[in-house]
């Protein structure tokens, strides 16, 4: 098979025109819709349902408590047995004082001090509403 030079990927197959007479092009025409239906499905399968209800802000602070989860667990539940406190269901003025006490070094740590001064204040105040609503 002939190989050209591509941008991403070095070098890359010609596959040889088929006319839009693949496979999937004959299905597709038999059925028109039937592979929107299909993938609709596999969508719906994935949870495509609850992915496009959440807007970029709930992404972006889910992703900025994502950063919590190799201490604290996924979404602020510690395992049980662990030392580390458990985020899920903490009143936002206690965590948003702690974090506080954290970024200002009057609250003893090993590495929370440090990861409280990455947060700016807008981002620890939607991390303490995010694991107030957590159960």
């Amino acid at each position: 098979m002939k190989q050209v030079p591509s941008a991403h990927f070095g070098t890359t197959p010609v596959v040889p025109d088929r006319g839009g007479r693949g496979p999937w092009r004959a299905a597709a025409a038999r059925r028109p819709g039937a592979l929107t239906l299909a993938a609709i499905g596999v969508w719906a399968a994935m949870g495509g349902a609850v992915a496009a209800a959440q807007t970029p802000a709930d992404l972006q602070v889910r992703s900025l408590a994502a950063t919590c989860a190799a201490c604290h667990g996924t979404d602020g539940n510690a395992v049980a047995s662990s030392a580390t406190p458990r985020l899920a269901g903490l009143d936002q003025d206690t965590f948003l004082r702690e974090m506080h006490e954290f970024r200002e070094g009057t609250r003893p740590s090993t590495v929370m001090q440090q990861i409280a001064k990455g947060f700016n204040d807008d981002q620890t105040e939607r991390l303490a509403k995010y694991f107030a609503g957590q159960k």
